[in-house]
């Protein structure tokens, strides 16, 4: 079961990366959305970043850094980019906004749920009444502006390279470059 739950994840991801391709490339850019979206994005993978060098997959209850205001901060930095590109990515038959409902309305009923389910099992077996008391402590997506009282452990660049979010860096890198190169000149 693990196998195939990992092969659909990979058909899954090969499909969003399509479809963003798909949308970047039929898209007609304006400047102010292009800088609106990539606004958003930057603050997406900023919180991403951030995260991901917090982040010790099933080794530690990430309970510092952005885990210290949301139990989700890759997933809240996920949804920001999703934003932002389908902001920056505007057409004019507007597929770029469909797009996006569609991107919402698969991140809050499908993913979000499915992670919690799973990711919340798999912590609660982990580690017990410490992951109930965050879970009961900390927002599941927007930030609390009051942190959780847990660990202050620090930053890791090389935890960060680990959880391979310079992959997601690069792909914004190249979308949003894709997106300023197709500006027409007025």
């Amino acid at each position: 079961m693990p196998e195939r739950s990992q092969l659909l994840g990979r058909v899954r991801l090969v499909a969003v990366y399509l479809f963003i391709a798909a949308l970047v490339i039929l898209a007609r850019p304006t400047p102010l959305l292009v800088a609106l979206g990539a606004g958003l994005a930057l603050l997406g993978e900023s919180i991403r970043l951030w995260a991901a060098g917090h982040l010790q997959k099933s080794v530690r209850l990430a309970t510092s850094g952005p885990y210290a205001f949301t139990q989700n901060p890759l997933y809240l930095g996920r949804l920001l980019i999703l934003t932002g590109l389908g902001l920056a990515a505007t057409n004019p038959w507007g597929i770029n906004y469909l797009a996006l409902a569609a991107g919402y309305a698969v991140f809050f009923l499908y993913y979000i749920p499915r992670k919690l389910r799973v990711e919340g099992d798999r912590l609660a077996r982990l580690h017990g009444e410490s992951y109930e008391r965050y879970r009961r402590s900390v927002p599941i997506l927007f930030p609390s502006p009051r942190p959780f009282p847990g660990e202050l452990a620090p930053w890791s660049f090389r935890q960060m390279i680990r959880n391979q979010e310079p992959l997601v860096l690069m792909g914004l890198i190249v979308a949003f470059a894709f997106l300023v190169w197709k500006i027409r000149p007025a």
